[in-house]
């Protein structure tokens, strides 16, 4: 098996870099949009993607690359079994924009179409989450562990917190789907419901035990790649918001700190229409926003 080590040391290395590009933005007026209101595009996250991307090109030439700004701006989106690189150079642009301080930089790494490590560096907070296949999970060095809760979560007083993530549609079917969702999991004894606004951040909380449940339809595989394999690598799970295993181009998730918990979610929910992120021309109205 091959040892991605130096690869992830690489990683770590230069979204710190790229990170002081955003760190040092925060003012920035210069935005536009994507496809809504609320899908938004900065400068910055165009200069830290072509940070990363010009850093890494050079360094490992033969590998390839998915990146959020580059797919927006038409480049197609295929996942191979070539040592591919996905990044999301702002994973929260909305907050960035309004400075309200979750903003990540978020790097996957996969190979045969598997993750081998992901990175999410928290830049406000100075928080680097980090994960390995069979190396386990990290926050700034320390060893992470998702909680552990089990149970049946619809009869017993939990220390539950579900995240749930921000509305990213704004299509009336989405938007009904999306509250009935809510309005489902708070007839369960959970303490709350909360979103930082950045989805890797938010589904490295359940790798922290801070957090004992994450879902999230309609975000893009750039958003969660790196996070999903630091939630399992901290002891938790993931899998499709139907129940199914995991695919990150599925564009559906749930992450918990246990199966009994994920398995619960997965039969509460339900899902909109969305289409896969490796489909040519999608109209689901999806957008999958920060």
């Amino acid at each position: 098996m091959a040892d991605w080590t130096d690869c992830l040391n690489f990683g770590i290395s230069i979204a710190k870099q790229a990170s002081e590009v955003g760190v040092m933005a925060t003012n920035e007026n210069a935005v536009k949009l994507k496809s809504s209101p609320a899908d938004l595009v900065t400068e910055t996250d165009q200069r830290v993607e072509k940070i990363l991307i010009s850093a890494i090109r050079n360094r490992y030439p033969q590998h390839r690359f998915i990146g959020e700004e580059s797919v927006a701006a038409g480049e197609h989106l295929e996942l191979t079994d070539s040592p591919t690189w996905i990044i999301d150079p702002i994973d929260g642009t909305v907050n960035f924009v309004h400075r309200f301080p979750f903003v990540a930089i978020s790097i996957a790494f996969t190979v045969n179409r598997q993750t081998q490590f992901g990175i999410v560096y928290s830049c406000v907070e100075d928080k680097l989450f980090y994960a390995q296949r069979g190396g386990g999970a990290f926050l700034n060095g320390e060893p992470l562990h998702a909680s552990g809760q089990q149970g049946d979560i619809t009869r017993v007083t939990s220390h539950m917190c579900y995240i749930t993530h921000d509305i990213m549609s704004r299509d009336d079917v989405a938007l009904s789907t999306m509250t009935s969702n809510i309005r489902r999991l708070l007839q369960f004894p959970v303490h709350g419901v909360r979103a930082l606004g950045t989805a890797a951040v938010d589904m490295c909380q359940v790798a922290t035990g801070g957090a004992d449940a994450y879902y999230h339809i309609g975000m893009h595989c750039w958003d969660i790649a790196a996070s999903a394999i630091i939630v399992q690598e901290a002891g938790g799970v993931v899998m499709d918001t139907d129940g199914s295993e995991f695919d990150m181009m599925s564009r559906r998730v749930i992450a918990a700190s246990s199966a009994a918990v994920a398995d619960r979610i997965a039969q509460v929910i339900q899902a909109f229409p969305c289409c896969r992120d490796d489909e040519d021309n999608c109209g689901c109205g999806a957008t999958g926003v920060n």
